[in-house]
């Protein structure tokens, strides 16, 4: 097994896991099988309870683990299914090793940092690298570990030493290291002191960089770059600049122009493995749709506004599966994606009376919009907001997408407007109100919050008399179809039909037939709902379809592309496989 460790310096937040993603994309490239490892520093045993706005949005796995949004990009880049072992966090490992302690697995022996948490450090990373994550059911060649944070961190201490020791381990030609740091530009000078003090202290933890990758606004002048070299004691072709680009997609692009291959293949001695020609054939495959998708050559202009109508927007990593996933759809529509963030109680007619600015501004932005997409999330606060902005949705024909809480919503509105239950809400908002059409889950522990949702890749069954629906349509006609949970709130079974006398269509149901899966309105030209999250399975070159559909609808594309998707072609008369670029609030979105 060969392992690339990427860690960072100077600050957090400077992109190690898209620099991680890209690595271990252009790797398989040429061929190579890729898993990933993330790793956390802090004492959480995983993501879950974490507030969204302090740390962006819990990434769900298959498997049902609540983990870090970076193992999002891993699955999305990498075309591979990863589990709750592939993060790995402080709290888990002290967990295991006191555990085993109870257990009298350490015959007596005084437990210590070292060896006993370093040894299971990386005793966990071997045993995860080796987990089969793709459909060749084979170990992979490479595992791409990033260690989170920045080296330095007293957190992290106990995993820069195992990394330390796990070079040792693995032998020569099997680890490599790439430390990415951040190159500030003062007054008009890139400064590359940080970068320097930085590549000290990573030095004198044990850690010793194969690589720099130098993130920075501009690409770095080449004194700047020989000044890092010889401070930091690599060749100059050891030091790879990773500037701002157009977006995140591009990003292996630039990592290939400036021969990450070949110092891959130096490094880690790749020439020396055995690999499937079938393999490298279809990374060459996989790699020219990637450059042709993700190009802004001859691509069109044209734009599709979304008014994202949430509560955590003042993190937008707190959307982040959902922004990549509307950034896929509007690549497969060639639509220029334009993003324009709404903070729901900004909606609500309280808000009027304090900041009529804002409140006007709001709902201008939701008016004005192409689609309106309402999505997951927690709590009461905004919800009047989002229930005003489906009604807007569905009165006026704009197509209108619902994940989760999204969906729940929809479910509200359409009970208090249309069928005429004024109180209609949901437990959550109101345990006591008489109408709760949404209602908590009957076996879900309400003690406790850890890993207590229904958690994981689920199945949904469209239902008899459902072939007219948009989505299923999108999904090939398929009855039944795999999305991953999250969720501890669901659709009230006693106010099923009375919806349904409304008019209001629950296309699909779980497998027994019990829970709403999938709502949607049929006389819209785009209204649905989904209980599940479709964003954790979007793929750069394999768009979900409840988002595909929406942005496809929103841009008054939805037949052709349907179309497209029931052919089992990636494209179509009209329709071409790339985007101009991403915008948010009028802003060019830079990695």
């Amino acid at each position: 097994m060969k392992y690339v460790l990427v860690s960072g310096g100077v600050i957090s937040g400077v992109g190690k896991g898209i620099i991680a993603s890209s690595t271990g994309l252009l790797l398989k490239t040429i061929g190579l099988k890729v898993s990933s490892i993330k790793i956390d520093p802090y004492l959480n045993v995983d993501a879950g309870t974490m507030n969204p706005k302090e740390h962006g949005e819990v990434f769900v796995l298959s498997d049902g683990g609540e983990v870090d949004l970076d193992l999002g990009n891993y699955e999305r880049y990498l075309n591979i299914t990863l589990t709750r072992e592939n993060n790995i966090t402080t709290g888990k490992i002290y967990q295991h090793v006191i555990d085993r302690e109870r257990k009298g697995d350490y015959l007596g022996k005084t437990v210590q940092v070292v060896p006993h948490i370093t040894d299971a450090i990386q005793d966990w990373t071997e045993r995860v690298a080796r987990i089969p994550v793709d459909d060749t059911g084979e170990e992979a060649d490479v595992c791409i570990i990033e260690l989170g944070g920045t080296v330095g961190d007293i957190e992290s201490m106990p995993f820069v030493e195992a990394m330390t020791q796990l070079r040792r381990r693995a032998g020569r030609d099997n680890f490599l290291q790439i430390h990415v740091s951040y190159v500030p530009m003062i007054h008009g000078e890139q400064k590359t002191k940080p970068t320097q003090q930085a590549i000290k202290a990573v030095r004198s933890a044990g850690l010793i960089p194969d690589l720099i990758a130098c993130r920075c606004q501009v690409s770095l002048e080449p004194a700047s770059v020989d000044k890092i070299a010889r401070f930091c004691q690599v060749e100059l072709e050891q030091v790879v600049v990773v500037k701002d680009v157009g977006s995140v997609y591009h990003v292996p692009l630039l990592l290939e122009q400036q021969g990450l291959i070949p110092l891959l293949r130096s490094g880690l001695a790749l020439q020396d493995l055995t690999i499937s020609p079938a393999l490298v054939q279809k990374g060459r495959q996989t790699w020219a749709h990637w450059k042709s998708v993700t190009s802004t050559e001859g691509k069109s202009s044209k734009i599709v506004t979304i008014a994202l109508v949430g509560k955590y927007i003042e993190l937008h990593d707190a959307y982040a599966s959902v922004t990549k996933s509307l950034e896929h759809s509007a690549m497969r529509c060639d639509r220029q994606l334009k993003i324009v963030w709404v903070d729901a109680e900004h909606l609500e007619a309280k808000f009027q009376s304090s900041d009529a600015a804002r409140w006007h501004q709001a709902w201008s932005n939701v008016c004005l919009a192409d689609g309106i997409l309402v999505p997951g999330g927690f709590g009461h606060r905004g919800t009047e907001g989002m229930i005003a902005a489906a009604k807007w949705a569905r009165e006026h024909g704009t197509p209108y997408l619902g994940i989760c809480l999204g969906m729940q919503i929809a479910v509200i509105e359409y009970a208090r407007h249309v069928c005429g239950i004024e109180g209609a809400t949901s437990e959550e908002f109101n345990a006591d109100a008489a109408d709760k059409v949404i209602m908590f889950m009957p076996e879900v522990d309400k003690r406790t919050m850890g890993a207590t949702m229904r958690l994981g890749l689920r199945p949904t069954h469209f239902q008899p008399g459902s072939e007219w629906s948009r989505l299923r349509a999108l999904y090939h006609q398929d009855e039944e179809i795999l999305e991953r949970h999250r969720h501890r709130y669901e659709v009230n079974p006693a106010y099923i039909e009375r919806l349904e006398k409304g008019g209001f269509s629950f296309v699909g149901k779980d497998d027994k037939g019990e829970r709403m899966e999938i709502i949607e309105i049929k006389d819209h030209p785009y209204f649905v709902g989904v209980q599940f999250h479709p964003e954790y399975l979007s793929r750069v070159l394999e768009p979900s379809k409840p988002y595909l559909g929406f942005v496809a609808a929103s841009a008054g594309l939805l037949e052709s592309i349907t179309n497209g998707a029931q052919n089992g072609s990636r494209s179509v008369e009209g329709v071409t496989n790339g985007v101009g670029g991403l915008t948010v609030n009028g802003e060019t979105g830079l990695f």
